[in-house]
Formats: structure tokens, C-alpha cells, sequence
């Protein structure tokens, strides 16, 4: 059951987008460490956060993919399937692939990956078919050495609200396609906001193919299936 509501109306958009938030439950006490609650495949997933940090804050994009991956688990089968996330912030989206049974590589910025490690770590210990992994990955730095080409074979590339005000656009476009073979499945939740991000769209076109696969108006976010093109159409 994709949840396509391209052609859908006001209300259609916004029940869905009701649905999707309804899984995020804020504390009722107040402590010294930010968290917040969710509901997906059926587990609590306590996610901890910073405000200091892009990476450390679960965006809505995170939640619109874990909605799609739990609800469309037939037609997207994770088990075995060997995924990596870029951006992976506080780890939601591996966490959720994680227990769907999949192969889970989350990867961040050095920064990042301590309470990246720490969220997975909580949340899939002895939940799990296989025991995600967490690596440090800055995009477009060191790929060969880190993810040898020859070796990456990702069933899947997750990616939730990467693309922002941020100066590494080129980076990241080059290490979607290192990391991409001809059977890779690229699931990529953007929201859109200024031009200068949107445009990346365009640019990521020229190495991919662009299927949309559920569109939210209200939350100017966009889920894309993309595939490489053949490398007779680059």
C-alpha cells in the first residue's frame, strides 16, 4: 500500500500527516536530557536529542520514511536487506529499519555518532535480526578508503532531510553516487525550503532516476524512490 496522495485533496494530506505525527509522543516530565517517544513496528523507541546539533533533532522528514517503511513493508521488504542511512542524525530511521529485520549501517558526522551510537544502541539491543552498525561518515571526505566501491553492496541508501542550508550539496551528490550500485534503491525524504536546496533536485536527476512516492503539501516534504541511470543515459 503505497501511500501515494499526489492527487489527492487538502484533507486527504492532512489526515495522513496527522497519522504519521501521531507517533511521536513528547515527555510528560521534564529532565535534564531532551527525548522524545515513538510508535513504529509496534516498539516504543526512545530517542535522545540535542538542540545544539541539526543531527541530534528527529525531523518530520524521519517520520514520513518510518511511516513508509512500516506500512509498506511488502513492497519494500527489509529483511536481510542490506541498507545504509546517510545523515542518519539521532538514528530513528535505522532504528525502525533495524527492527524491520534489515542489515543497518547508520552513518554521521564525527560529532554526531556518539548519541547516534547511544539511540541504536537503546533501542534495538537484543530487538533485532542483526545488530545495526554506526560509522562515521562526512560526505564526500575519504569515501574509497572508508566504503570501498568494490564492496559496497547497499540493497538500500535512506536519507531523511539531508539536503538544507548547508555548503556540502556537492559533497553529498558525490557520496550518493559512490555509494549507489545499479540495483540500489535510493529511499530519500526531502523537505523543501529555499531554492538553492530545492535546485539539488534537478542535479541529483542527472545521475538518478526520480520516482515520487508520496507527496505532503503541508509539510513541504517529498518521498523519492530513486535508481541510477544507465550509464549510457549519464
Amino acid at each position: 500500500m503505497i501511500f501515494i496522495i499526489l492527487l489527492s485533496g487538502k484533507n486527504e494530506d492532512e489526515h495522513l500527516v496527522v497519522e504519521i505525527m501521531r507517533r511521536r509522543f513528547s515527555p510528560a516530565l521534564i529532565t535534564n536530557k531532551s527525548w522524545e517517544m515513538f510508535h513504529f513496528v509496534g516498539h516504543q523507541i526512545k530517542i535522545t536529542e540535542a538542540t545544539d546539533c541539526y543531527g541530534a533533532v528527529v525531523w518530520p522528514s524521519a517520520l514520513v520514511l518510518c511511516y513508509f517503511l512500516e506500512t509498506n513493508s511488502k513492497q519494500y521488504g527489509l529483511v536481510d536487506k542490506n541498507i545504509i542511512e546517510i545523515g542518519a542524525g539521532t538514528g530513528l530511521v535505522s532504528i525502525v529499519a533495524s527492527l524491520l529485520g534489515a542489515y543497518v549501517t547508520a552513518t554521521d558526522l564525527p560529532e554526531v555518532v556518539g548519541n547516534l551510537q547511544y539511540n541504536i544502541l537503546q533501542n534495538t539491543k537484543m530487538k533485532c535480526k542483526h545488530q545495526p552498525q554506526v560509522k562515521e561518515l562526512s560526505w564526500g571526505v575519504d569515501l574509497e578508503k572508508n566504503f570501498p566501491w568494490s564492496s559496497c553492496q547497499f540493497d538500500y541508501i535512506m536519507a531523511a532531510d539531508v539536503v538544507y542550508y548547508h555548503p556540502f550539496l556537492d559533497e553529498l551528490l558525490l557520496t550518493f553516487d559512490h555509494l549507489c550500485k545499479d540495483n540500489t534503491v535510493i529511499l530519500w525524504a526531502m523537505r523543501f525550503r529555499l531554492d538553492r536546496e530545492n535546485q539539488f533536485v534537478g542535479r541529483f536527476q542527472k545521475l538518478f532516476d526520480l520516482e515520487v512516492l508520496s507527496d505532503f503539501p503541508s509539510l513541504n516534504i517529498t518521498l523519492y524512490k530513486g535508481m541510477r541511470k544507465s550509464r549510457k543515459e549519464v
